[in-house]
């Protein structure tokens, strides 16, 4: 009997840390695809005039893009620029000031503005988001907007995102010990204070890892961007120029152009950029949280 148990404890120890390599290769085998894929465009041109160049001309051989790197950003940070105090606020009411009922009729909203396709985000920003910009909004700061701006992306880019940054969230404030809150308030803090100063303090590196996994997110949403975004090939001055971002620029172009090489290349540098900058990201979020968490302890 109690070989059993060992074998079985050994067998499943041996089956989580197969899958925990899987997953880890997983990701480098992503990485060195993308790196393959991308070498032609590579020898072509070096790393700094593909990146730092504004000029795109595939049938001249001259791939610059600087204008999609800046749409992404441009279009991503406004989004979570939207989403973040919506979702903190909302996430702070729900876990601290709602009453159950109410929770019992917004966690189902949540989820299903979770579950949406993106296509009807995008649908939505073309039928509503776009033409409240070109008619209302833009012509009081420029003469002529055709609404497919970065404002437009960020604002439905920053709805898709509200679901899950609030889910977060909530689940980051409700793991605070419900005792830390009462000891607050048998102190004399009032209600505001323990949120800001316990549980606000207390689960500040889980915040701020929600808010890096909602960019990551942002970063790659393709459909609902590409429909409002304008896909127009510059730099974006303010939020009511175009963009165009990396995600739309593979999903507009890479299925018609697989019979030149090269351009795929191009497309899949495209790719590799995108996951670049998001692994960058991510791990340059991981170092801030364990100053912060080393801070804490």
């Amino acid at each position: 009997m109690l070989g059993r148990r060992i074998l079985k404890d050994r067998v499943a120890h041996g089956t989580m840390a197969t899958l925990t390599v899987f997953v880890i290769l997983m990701v480098l085998v992503m990485a060195v695809g993308l790196c393959l894929k991308s070498a032609p465009v590579l020898e072509g041109q070096s790393l700094w005039t593909l990146l730092g160049s504004s000029e795109w001309k595939p049938m001249k051989g001259q791939f610059g893009f600087l204008p999609f790197i800046m749409g992404t950003l441009w279009v991503t940070f406004l989004a979570v620029l939207i989403a973040l105090p919506i979702s903190l606020l909302t996430a702070i009411f729900l876990t601290e000031y709602a009453r159950p009922v109410v929770r019992r009729f917004v966690f189902p909203a949540l989820d299903i503005l979770a579950a949406l396709p993106s296509v009807i985000y995008g649908v939505w920003g073309m039928l509503v988001i776009v033409p409240w910009i070109s008619e209302r909004l833009a012509p009081h700061f420029v003469e002529f907007s055709s609404g497919y701006t970065v404002l437009a992306a960020g604002i439905v880019l920053g709805v898709m995102v509200i679901p899950l940054l609030v889910s977060l969230f909530i689940e980051v404030f409700s793991s605070v010990p419900m005792e830390l809150r009462e000891a607050s308030i048998a102190l004399g803090a009032t209600r505001w204070q323990t949120t800001r100063k316990v549980v606000l303090r207390k689960t500040l590196p889980g915040v701020l890892a929600a808010t890096v996994l909602a960019i990551s997110r942002a970063m790659g949403e393709t459909i609902a961007v590409l429909m409002v975004c304008g896909c127009v090939i510059g730099i974006p001055t303010s939020v009511l120029d175009s963009a165009y971002p990396i995600p739309a620029l593979i999903a507009n172009n890479y299925g018609e152009m697989l019979s030149m090489p090269l351009y795929e290349s191009a497309l899949m540098f495209a790719a590799l950029i995108l996951f670049a900058v998001v692994l960058i990201f991510n791990l340059i979020s991981r170092i801030v949280l364990y100053r912060i968490e080393r801070r804490d302890a």
